[in-house]
């Protein structure tokens, strides 16, 4: 392995199994839940506070991982009650068990937009696609027989993978402070890939709670949808990886929500604020003549998208269209389909 003080390290390379733990540093265990996605798994942590454990994040509501629990809680965290649950952002596999560990004792801690959000997704069940995510989906430019198929079927709804959120919270801030397993961190959000998606710098030594902000070897999903869909996500993603470059050092571990706990914050960093310029600077190129977002996986992807990872390209092809678009550098027509033109400007 490479040592050099610029590059990515990872001082553990084998994650824990489902059900078990690894005390990646004092007072702090990392587990890894099974997720039944192509990406396969969520990190959380335990944070142990003398009579009681903080949990950071939880894993989707479902029998399956409610059994992994169950095995951990009766292993590695056997003893004490999890008396606080924080959550550091919005989507299903970081919230999902919340309420199972509410319905227990627990404390929801989280930022207000993570809790609203939350709450309004959950109560939001649909047999069908909605008539405004039907447009957003022409506006994208999907593909006719991927429409026909997808406006036929129920979706995916929020309240089947997740537990409804209790109503009451602790509500965490920019700038604030929390104290979890014997340290104080910092809070500081991201947004882009979730908004006010919070991370936690330790004031007593190297350690950062990066959450889906601050992965080492993907970049995470930076998606326009139909709630908002001319949003620029890209924008708030970019600011928060150069905000964030302001704290970044070279000794921090760095725990995050997918893949392995890294060292080396500040090149992971300049990573993924060139991977989005890079393909900003391609994607440009391509709108020399007017496509809509589905006709620019190649430039943005380098490859064709097909199957279940359609949806997730479409929303982040159409984030950065519209960054384009609010930057200047396209214009946009809406065609008698109702599909977005992108070009060049």
């Amino acid at each position: 392995m490479d040592a050099s003080p610029r590059q990515i390290r990872y001082p553990v390379d084998t994650p824990p199994a489902p059900g078990a733990a690894t005390e990646i540093a004092p007072g702090v265990l990392w587990l890894r839940i099974p997720l039944p996605w192509a990406l396969d798994h969520v990190n959380v942590y335990a944070l142990d506070d003398g009579d009681a454990w903080t949990i950071l994040d939880t894993g989707l509501d479902t029998p399956e991982i409610r059994e992994v629990w169950e095995t951990a809680l009766a292993g590695p965290l056997a003893g004490k009650p999890v008396a606080r649950v924080v959550l550091s952002h919005n989507h299903p596999d970081h919230v999902g068990l919340a309420a199972w560990f509410a319905a227990g004792g627990a404390e929801i801690v989280t930022t207000r937009t993570a809790y609203l959000l939350t709450r309004m997704l959950q109560l939001d069940v649909q047999d069908r696609p909605l008539p405004e995510t039907l447009a957003f989906w022409r506006a994208a430019g999907m593909a006719d027989e991927v429409y026909a198929e997808r406006a036929a079927a129920r979706p995916m709804n929020f309240a089947d993978i997740t537990g409804t959120l209790p109503l009451g919270y602790t509500r965490i801030v920019e700038g604030g402070c929390i104290r979890m397993g014997g340290r104080d961190w910092d809070i500081r959000m991201g947004n882009g890939h979730a908004p006010e998606h919070a991370t936690f710098w330790s004031r007593d030594d190297d350690l950062v709670l990066g959450g889906d902000q601050l992965l080492p070897s993907i970049s995470p999903n930076i998606g326009a949808h139909a709630t908002e869909p001319l949003a620029d996500p890209v924008a708030g993603w970019l600011e928060s990886c150069e905000r964030f470059a302001t704290l970044a050092t070279e000794t921090q571990l760095v725990l995050p929500g997918h893949k392995l706990p890294y060292r080396g914050l500040p090149t992971r960093l300049d990573q993924l604020i060139e991977n989005h310029h890079a393909a900003l600077a391609r994607l440009e190129r391509h709108l020399d003549t007017p496509k809509t977002a589905c006709d620019c996986f190649v430039p943005l992807f380098k490859r064709e998208i097909r199957g279940d990872a359609y949806g997730l390209a479409m929303v982040e092809a159409m984030a950065h269209c519209v960054h384009l678009w609010h930057s200047g550098r396209a214009t946009r027509e809406i065609t008698e389909t109702g599909a977005w033109l992108w070009r060049r400007a």
